[in-house]
C-alpha cells in the first residue's frame, strides 16, 4: 500500500477495518443544493449493494464520491484500508482498485472493441500487447462478444456497448466494480443482456455497489438494499426486508408506487402518449417481458379509447381512472378500471372486436357494477 501515498504517514492505513469500503459522516455541498448528507456506510468483501430510490437523491453522487470522481465537501472515505479523503493519496492508483460503469458507455469511437479493452492494461497495469489481448479476448468470450472483437462501439447495439464497457472494467482485476444506471439508456432486450452479465459476477464474488431502477433485478442480486432519499441512506437492509416489510414511512410509499401504477380524471383530453410511456417504464421495471407490456397497452387502447372514453362521451362526463398492479408472486399483472355511470358490460358482446382483443390477451376478466360505479378487472 506504501506506493499509493505522498510521504511517510500522510495517509494512514486502517488495519482494524475489516471493510473494503468504510464511509463517515460523508457530506456533499454544491452553493444551492446538498446531494449528500452525514453518508456512514460499511461494505464489505463480496457484498451486492443495490442503491434504490427516488430521482435527485444522491444515488450517483455517493457513487462518483467513492470513486473521488467528484471531491466530497465534509467526511471520510476508506477503501481496503486507504483513507483517499487525505489530500495526499495518489487516487489514480486507488482507483485501479475500482472499476466504474456508466449508464453512457464511454467507449473510444475511433478505436475496436478489443482496442478499448486493451489500453488501460498496458497503460497503466503495464501489461504487453499480447498479454493485454489474451485478456481482453478471455473476457469477450465470456461476456459473449468475441465475435465483435474488431468492431467499433458505432456497429454495436447499446446492450453490447454496455458489455464491452463491462469487459473494459473487468480487463483492470478491480476489487470493486461500481454500476451506475448500467441499463437506464437500453430497452427490455438489452438490459437483460447487461443484468445477465451483472447477475454472474455477483455469483463470483465480486464486490459491487449498483444504482438501479431495475427493482426485480435489484431484490434477485443483492445482499443488501440501500434506500436513499433526501441525500440520506433512509433505510438499509435485506432485499426481503426492504421490498416486503419495509420499517419506515418514506421507504413504505416509494415501494407502494413501484408496484401500483395510476391514472385519474382520464377524458379525452388525457395525455395518452404520456401515459403509454409510463405503462411500458413500469412494466421495465418490474422486468416485464415486451409482449406482456404490449398487452398492457394494447388494454389501455381497447377498454378506454374504444369503449369507455366514447360511453362518456354519449352520458356526459364521467369520472375515469386506472389502477395497474404487479404481483411478483402470482407473476400476474391486475388491470382495474373504473367508470362511473350507468352499468356497461365490456365483456357481453362477442361479435365485438374491442372485446375478443381484451378476452384474448386476458387470463380472466371480471365486470362489477356497485354505487353508480363499474370495475373491470383485467388480469394479463
Amino acid at each position: 500500500m506504501a506506493d499509493m501515498y505522498d510521504g511517510q504517514n500522510a495517509c494512514a492505513e486502517n488495519s482494524m477495518d475489516t471493510s473494503m469500503i468504510s464511509i463517515r459522516h460523508l457530506c456533499k455541498q454544491y452553493p444551492n443544493v446538498t446531494p449528500l448528507r452525514d453518508i456512514n456506510l460499511e461494505i464489505k468483501k463480496g457484498e451486492v449493494i443495490s442503491i434504490i430510490g427516488p430521482s435527485g437523491t444522491g444515488k450517483s453522487t455517493l457513487l462518483r464520491c467513492i470513486n473521488l470522481l467528484e471531491t466530497p465537501t465534509k467526511g471520510e472515505i476508506v477503501v481496503d484500508g486507504v483513507i483517499t479523503t487525505d489530500k495526499k493519496c495518489k487516487v489514480n492508483l486507488v482507483r485501479q482498485k475500482m472499476g466504474m460503469v456508466f449508464q453512457s458507455f464511454n467507449l473510444f469511437a475511433h478505436k475496436s472493441v478489443i482496442e478499448n479493452i486493451m489500453m488501460g492494461q498496458v497503460d497503466l497495469l503495464g501489461r504487453s500487447r499480447q498479454e493485454a489481448y489474451d485478456r481482453g479476448m478471455e473476457l469477450l468470450r465470456t461476456i459473449g462478444l468475441a465475435d465483435k472483437a474488431l468492431a467499433y462501439p458505432d456497429e454495436l447495439s447499446g446492450g453490447q456497448k454496455q458489455r464491452a464497457a463491462i469487459a473494459r472494467t473487468l480487463a483492470m482485476e478491480p476489487e470493486i466494480i461500481l454500476f451506475d444506471e448500467p441499463t437506464s439508456a437500453l430497452d427490455p432486450t438489452m438490459t437483460g443482456e447487461v443484468l445477465s452479465v451483472i447477475r454472474r459476477l455477483a455469483g463470483q464474488g465480486m464486490t459491487m455497489m449498483i444504482v438501479t431502477h431495475e427493482m426485480k433485478f435489484a431484490r434477485e442480486v443483492s445482499t443488501r438494499i440501500l434506500y436513499m432519499d433526501q441525500g440520506e441512506i433512509y433505510e438499509d437492509g435485506t432485499p426481503e426486508q426492504i421490498f416486503e416489510h419495509p420499517r419506515r414511512e418514506r421507504t413504505r410509499i416509494f415501494i407502494r408506487q413501484l408496484k401500483v401504477l395510476h391514472a385519474e380524471k382520464i377524458s379525452r383530453n388525457f395525455d395518452f402518449p404520456a401515459f403509454m410511456t409510463r405503462l411500458e417504464e413500469f412494466g421495465r421495471r418490474q422486468q416485464m417481458a415486451q409482449r406482456r407490456i404490449y398487452a398492457m397497452q394494447l388494454a389501455v387502447e381497447e377498454v378506454l379509447m374504444m369503449k369507455l372514453l366514447p360511453a362518456a362521451a354519449k352520458e356526459g362526463a364521467r369520472d375515469i381512472s386506472l389502477d395497474v398492479e404487479y404481483s411478483e408472486r402470482e407473476n400476474l399483472s391486475q388491470m382495474r378500471f373504473s367508470y362511473s355511470g350507468p352499468a356497461i358490460d365490456l365483456f357481453d358482446d362477442d361479435e365485438d372486436l374491442s372485446g375478443r382483443i381484451i378476452k384474448g390477451i386476458s387470463k380472466e376478466m371480471e365486470h362489477t357494477f356497485a354505487d353508480g360505479i363499474n370495475h373491470f378487472l383485467i388480469n394479463i
